[in-house]
């Protein structure tokens, strides 16, 4: 059921109330006024002290001939109905099984919510939660979605922060959406070589719109930490890079990826864009030309190909994830980091034990452990581990930690245990949406992440220390999290950084459990 607030009584339609002050914290009016216009929201039974804005626009809808160009930030309305989710980016939904396809599909958004006209912010702030504080703005938590920069959107079961906010009362999360696949990262010929990771513009952009707009809804626009997690994660560490002279944000927050994961497509001849291409007569075309034949073809029939050609494990295997454009990611992320040349906020970085059993061939009986260990090490343990060393050589501060739950609500098969993104309902606080409630362990470990993060967000230097949670240093500890039977506990990073040589795993070494 969905209610709206208005004039002091509960009402099923939405009126014109007073716009909102900047100076204000947290939400006492289920009517904002934008930089796009006036957006009315909706509070539901579940969350009752939860305001929800959902589905804002922050840039132009990238169609037409705006398809594959930088997004334009959105022009001004009067009004927006901001009480549905809007659509997700395009994507497919492999028939490939995988731990998240065959046990936890809530990680995956729902079928037929994809739209070229996607980008989209969505809002949840804590509703009148104290008048008395009516002064004092939130801190602010963005969410980035990960997904491979293949799939993610803002409606994902798992994630969405209702709950956390509703528990909380004390910070403001916004998720937003960015184009995925061929539509944010096409690398194509007819393209100008920065605009190539489109998908990377379109976060900042939406950073940009949160900036300008989010001490409307009672948000700290001094204390804005970026969180994402795998692609995320990386395009957290992307933008870390890319914008050191005007970042916006005030921390960081990279779960299980960073700019040092190996990932991304190399196509110095854009061969990928081309060939699919020229499966709509698009072939053997002037670069312009290729990409002006290519507007034309709809969204829906180009993912529908990308799904059959992937699936059908046909070679050449395509590849449409962020290049090294000079921009947005660079090709020396080490050398940068070295000479400082990255924003150098305080940042959370951490993994989980079990990440590679999710991401290699599926076997209802559990995966290759060989292959599951060295993606775990080689992906994200040792390229976090060679981030933190990075960041400490020159003085950024960096809380490191270990993730290490198992619960069977999220990780049906006993094998599965801490596996990538297995950390996330607990933070969202929708771990027990499904399969069963979560168990009183499990309920307060995701309690205690959730005040952890709250805490890094509400200060990102001196929040954690007071938590107990130390920042990095070479013979120091890192924060693990739900090993056994104990919430947290302190480390040593010599756990976490024995198996690695650098950003790859040692020989022999097998990942801390």
């Amino acid at each position: 059921m969905r209610l709206f607030f208005t004039n002091g009584h509960w009402a099923l339609a939405l009126t014109v109330v007073v716009i909102f002050s900047r100076k204000v914290a947290a939400v006492s009016s289920l009517s904002i006024s934008t930089s796009v216009g006036t957006v009315y929201g909706l509070i539901n039974g579940t969350t009752p002290n939860v305001a929800q804005f959902l589905g804002v626009p922050y840039a132009e809808p990238p169609i037409g001939d705006l398809r594959w160009l930088p997004a334009i930030p959105k022009s001004k309305v009067g009004s927006i109905d901001a009480t549905a989710f809007g659509p997700n980016c395009p994507q497919y939904d492999t028939s490939i099984p995988s731990v998240y396809e065959v046990d936890t599909r809530q990680f995956l958004i729902p079928s037929n919510s994809t739209s070229e006209d996607c980008l989209f912010a969505n809002i949840w702030a804590p509703y009148n939660y104290n008048k008395e504080n009516d002064k004092i703005l939130l801190p602010v938590i963005v969410w980035i979605y990960g997904g491979g920069f293949q799939t993610g959107g803002g409606n994902i079961e798992y994630q969405i922060p209702s709950q956390w906010v509703e528990r909380s009362q004390k910070h403001i999360v916004v998720g937003i959406n960015y184009r995925l696949n061929i539509f944010g990262f096409p690398n194509a010929a007819g393209l100008n070589q920065s605009d190539l990771n489109l998908g990377l513009l379109d976060q900042r952009l939406a950073l940009e719109w949160v900036r300008f707009n989010i001490a409307n809804f009672g948000g700290d626009p001094a204390r804005i930490s970026l969180w994402g997690q795998s692609a995320g994660a990386m395009s957290v560490d992307y933008y870390n890079f890319a914008y050191p002279n005007d970042p916006i944000v005030s921390g960081l927050i990279m779960d299980s990826g960073t700019a040092l994961l190996p990932s991304g497509t190399t196509d110095p001849f854009h061969s990928n864009f081309t060939f699919v291409a020229g499966q709509f007569g698009c072939g053997n075309l002037s670069a312009e030309a290729e990409l002006a034949c290519m507007r034309n073809v709809s969204q829906a029939d180009i993912e529908s190909f990308l799904r059959s050609y992937g699936d059908s494990g046909k070679s050449p295997a395509l590849s449409f994830n962020p290049v090294v454009d000079n921009r947005t990611k660079f090709a020396n992320f080490t050398s940068r980091a070295l000479a400082k040349n990255f924003t150098q906020v305080p940042a959370i970085i951490g993994t989980n034990t079990d990440e590679g059993r999710s991401l290699v061939q599926w076997n209802p009986n559990g995966p290759n452990m060989t292959a599951a260990n060295l993606v775990t090490l080689n992906a994200f343990l040792c390229p976090a581990d060679k981030t933190t060393i990075n960041r400490y050589a020159v003085g950024a501060t960096t809380f490191r930690y270990l993730y290490a739950g198992n619960f069977s609500n999220i990780s049906p098969r006993l094998w599965e245990g801490a596996y990538h993104s297995s950390e996330l309902p607990l933070i969202f606080g929708t771990s027990g949406i499904v399969r069963g409630a979560s168990t009183v362990f499990e309920l307060a470990l995701s309690m205690r992440m959730q005040d952890l993060y709250l805490a890094f967000a509400q200060d990102n230097i001196h929040g954690l220390p007071a938590e107990r949670w130390s920042a990095y240093e070479p013979e120091g500890t890192a924060m693990l999290l739900g090993s056994g039977e104990t919430v947290t506990q302190n480390v040593s990073v010599e756990v976490l950084e024995a198996p690695c040589d650098g950003s790859a795993a040692a020989t022999g070494a097998l990942p801390p459990s």
